[in-house]
């Protein structure tokens, strides 16, 4: 089964089909605003998910609940830590295929901390402060360093918004990792310091995903969300092999 041949032959003839949007750590369902309306004005049922940020499990159970909602096909959309959450939560058999956006795709046995360790290390946690329980959330500067291309309302608004995240979800363990069963794509900012762009190649490589390269910061989805929404419309309507791997 292919997306583009579920969708077109289910959604645009009435049956219901889904983009599902999961949100990464230190943030909430809103960082997706500006993506939510272009996908929405092209004609597609889009849902965005609140996690917990607490734990893997928690936040697998919450998007599984939100899958169970739909009736399907889903196309399931993480970014960030978002990702680990649609590994496991995309084995749902209502999950049609994956899109991962500036974010990190485990496999079987890994972590997103297993992931990050494996390479040099990003900046991600060089600006974190913690509540001594477990909690962490950006400062300022750590979100300025990790997004310098957003304006300074933008960063403002995430800072307002973001979302306490517990430690521990970084080290919650792939069961079942979903892209090695189902297609997958890959948008990739060329610089990214939470990830890390490199990490985020060699992800789409072994998935054996489409990737498309994009000059962006980590939060591609608030910096450029046309061409997000762009990306996620061709994972939906087109068939894998339209993707093609570029740098633009």
């Amino acid at each position: 089964m292919t997306i583009g041949k579920e969708i077109q032959r289910n959604g645009r003839s009435g049956k219901s089909s889904t983009i599902m949007l999961i949100h990464g750590a230190f943030s909430d369902a809103s960082i997706w605003s500006g993506v939510i309306p272009l996908l929405a004005a092209k004609g597609f049922k889009v849902i965005a998910v609140e996690l917990a940020l607490t734990s893997l499990s928690e936040d697998v159970a919450i998007t599984e609940r939100a899958l169970a909602l739909e009736d399907g096909p889903v196309l399931l959309v993480g970014h960030w830590y978002g990702g680990v959450v649609v590994t496991e939560a995309g084995n749902n058999p209502k999950v049609a295929g994956l899109v991962y956006i500036a974010a990190l795709a485990p496999d079987q046995d890994e972590s997103a901390i297993s992931l990050l360790d494996a390479l040099p290390p990003t900046h991600l946690f060089r600006d974190v402060t913690t509540d001594g329980h477990g909690f962490l959330k950006l400062t300022p500067g750590g979100l300025a360093d990790l997004a310098p291309d957003l304006t300074e309302s933008q960063r403002s608004l995430i800072l307002t918004t973001q979302h306490p995240t517990a430690g521990a979800i970084f080290g919650g363990i792939i069961k079942n990792p979903a892209w090695r069963h189902k297609p997958s794509w890959f948008l990739i900012p060329s610089d990214d310091r939470a990830v890390g762009t490199d990490l985020q190649k060699r992800e789409a490589e072994r998935a054996n995903a489409k990737a498309l390269v994009v000059t962006s910061s980590h939060l591609v989805l608030v910096s450029h969300p046309d061409e997000v929404a762009a990306f996620i419309e061709k994972a939906v309507i087109s068939d894998a092999d339209e993707i093609k791997t570029r740098q633009v």
